[in-house]
């Protein structure tokens, strides 16, 4: 693997170094996670700042493997923007324990930062070599929006690093995103309140974002109280592939249990909105410079037909003595969001993929996102299959309800799995038999539930070998 030309050390770099006397960081913006006292007291924890004004966190252990974990993580609204360098201090104390190093940094922009996270986390790994000199072994991995990160690493930069671990990533892409966030929305505001001055995109500013998600959701929340209503929402859940069980707190239901499937829904379609549908859409348009997402020339009936809780929809329909016929053909007839060309190429260039891995990928994602479904992961098989790349991607499933809720130990046979293939040169052990032993074994005290599990398509797939096939 070759490395890029070494920077120069920054003059603000932080560096605390724990000892058996010692209690307090020099300097260090925050104590270090709770892990054990061995690896705590020989561990480097370094902070500092990149010339772009990302700040950078590095913990490497006095008995270091030779390996380092690019850690990118998720998608942060801010305003407080620190640096992160592992998905959550369990996970951590593991890896340090093993040897690794781990860094990452915060990049310089919150928000739909792709144009800086990338070269901000590349810049960490150079300051990393910098200090400690070429790495044995480089992995990238993230969880979430820095799944996609991640990714655009692998594609971009494969000389920098051996390989990568996606974890409840973003992996289908920007556009692709984008788009399957406005199908929902619009089915919603056609459906529920067609007459409704709601915005769905174009939107001014965060007020207006926040003014708009609060006059959708108080549509919801009214239709809720009905059958029609109810059914309607679940129709608008199954255009995003939200699942009927999306949260850990939930009661898992039947497989016939379509009212109890449809409340869980419920709960996860205002979760979007609130999230992702209107606040987090604004921040995007406006780096954007305009709309990056589109439904002119879809089709509705079609899109349920391929989604993976149509038959709920059937059913909801059926209980509420409703036509679905002619619910789908009101979505069809409606009128439709054009797209800012600018802004589709925009997103194209920066968030959307290729398929044309160079280095081994292993994806990992649970079976109950509702704000990334699983169903990310067949739009990502299908742009490495179509680049020919396949053989150097692996997926894997955990069956769980939520965005990224994985334990340490999941996590860990990930980046295992990874590991072995990168030894091996072939992959081994991606079954979830297989996957849930080397999890047991990373750590006996955290769930192991990697399942057999085959994702649907996804609804509105956008890689830039075919970007029309979306339209």
């Amino acid at each position: 693997m070759t490395t890029s030309p070494r920077p120069r050390r920054h003059a603000r770099t932080r560096i605390a170094r724990r000892t058996a006397g010692t209690t307090a960081l020099l300097l260090a913006v925050g104590a270090l996670p709770a892990w054990s006292a061995q690896a705590a007291e020989t561990t480097r924890h370094i902070e500092g700042q990149l010339p772009s004004g990302a700040a950078y966190m590095m913990d490497v252990p006095a008995a270091w493997n030779g390996t380092v974990l690019l850690f990118s993580h998720g998608y942060n609204a801010g305003p407080a923007n620190p640096a992160q360098n592992g998905p959550d201090a369990a996970t951590k104390a593991l890896l340090i324990e093993q040897g690794y190093a781990l860094i990452g940094s915060s990049y310089a922009t919150t928000g739909w930062a792709v144009t800086d996270a990338v070269p901000d986390q590349i810049a960490t790994l150079s300051a990393f070599t910098d200090r400690f000199g070429a790495a044995g072994r480089t992995i990238a991995w993230g969880r979430s929006y820095g799944g996609l990160v991640t990714t655009a690493i692998a594609e971009r930069h494969p000389d920098r690093i051996d390989g990568s671990v996606a974890l409840c990533g973003l992996v289908q892409g920007g556009v692709a995103n984008w788009n399957n966030t406005l199908d929902p929305v619009f089915a919603l505001k056609t459906l529920l309140a067609p007459d409704a001055d709601i915005p769905l995109t174009g939107l001014a500013d965060q007020a207006a974002a926040t003014g708009a998600a609060d006059a959708l959701v108080a549509e919801v929340d009214s239709a809720q109280s009905t059958a029609a209503g109810r059914a309607r929402i679940a129709l608008a859940a199954a255009v995003h592939n939200i699942p009927v069980w999306n949260q850990p707190a939930q009661t898992r239901p039947a497989a016939t249990d379509w009212d109890a499937q449809q409340a869980n829904q419920y709960e996860a379609v205002k979760g979007l909105l609130r999230i992702a549908a209107f606040n987090r859409r604004q921040e995007a348009e406006v780096r954007a410079g305009g709309n990056m997402s589109w439904n002119t020339g879809v089709d509705y009936a079609k899109l349920l037909g391929r989604s993976s809780v149509r038959k709920e929809v059937t059913e909801l329909y059926k209980k509420a003595g409703l036509s679905l016929r002619t619910d789908l053909a009101t979505l069809n007839r409606a009128p439709r969001i054009s797209a800012d060309p600018d802004a589709v190429e925009w997103m194209s260039s920066t968030s959307s993929f290729t398929g044309e891995l160079t280095k081994p990928q292993f994806s990992v994602h649970t079976t109950g996102d509702a704000l990334i479904p699983a169903q990310a992961q067949s739009a990502l098989q299908r742009a490495v299959t179509a680049a020919g790349s396949a053989p150097l991607l692996r997926q894997a499933y955990t069956d769980n309800a939520g965005h990224c809720t994985f334990s340490a130990a999941e996590q860990l046979a990930a980046l295992n799995t990874l590991e072995d293939r990168l030894t091996t040169g072939k992959w081994h052990g991606t079954d979830a038999k297989s996957l849930n032993a080397r999890a047991t074994k990373a750590d006996p005290t955290s769930p192991t539930r990697y399942v057999t599990y085959r994702p649907t398509p996804y609804l509105r797939p956008y890689d830039l070998a075919h970007p029309a096939d979306g339209q």
